[in-house]
């Protein structure tokens, strides 16, 4: 039990940390509601287990070996949080003009892939908990962090309905939007210059 419960906590806290994908995730939220978000959290929730689990049977080797890969994953995660971020600091601030532009599953489940921050939490998930060495523990976490990580990025996009409502003016909502927008781009530069500079 006891390492259940350090599972949890470790999901729980990777899961509700901020982070390019739960940014994104509240500023759906503000600006498409809750509904409206759940595609973009389903998918940063099965993007995420998914390679959670292919790690832990034994993708972390041939990851390891392919450096490269992860250097050009890291580029287009970064590419793809700017493009995000370049949208909202370009918004308009109407909520029916954004409409088109909620993210979907699909991205979600991608940006999770291209997400350096998902593929560190993993490796350090598979190597804390010696998942690769246990398949019941492997599957069991698997299970348990796809529920908790569900809830951790959805709160975000619950968060993000709730001050909706204090973004009652067009100056505001453009304001908020700028805002994140500009967090996202910086956040995705950061992980760039951690990739290719500090971690070099």
């Amino acid at each position: 039990m006891t390492q259940a419960y350090a599972m949890a906590l470790f999901a729980l806290t990777m899961s509700i940390s901020p982070g390019p994908v739960n940014l994104i995730t509240l500023s759906t939220g503000v600006n498409h509601g809750v509904r409206k978000a759940f595609g973009f959290v389903s998918g940063a929730t099965i993007g995420f287990t998914l390679l959670l689990l292919l790690l832990g049977l034994g993708l972390q080797v041939i990851a390891e070996k392919m450096g490269v890969l992860l250097d050009i994953l890291t580029i287009l995660g970064a590419a793809l949080i700017i493009y995000f971020g370049y949208k909202l600091v370009t918004s308009d601030g109407q909520i029916d003009a954004v409409d088109h532009a909620a993210p979907s599953f699909w991205q979600g489940a991608a940006l999770q892939w291209m997400n350096p921050k998902a593929w560190g939490a993993c490796i350090a998930a598979v190597s804390v908990f010696n998942l690769e060495s246990s398949r019941p523990d492997l599957f069991f976490f698997v299970v348990l962090y796809c529920i908790i990580c569900f809830f951790g990025i959805g709160s975000w996009a619950v968060f993000g309905s709730q001050i909706e409502r204090f973004l009652d003016t067009l100056r505001r909502r453009i304001i908020f939007n700028a805002v994140l927008g500009i967090i996202l781009i910086v956040l995705a530069c950061l992980l760039v210059v951690q990739k290719f500079l500090i971690g070099s």
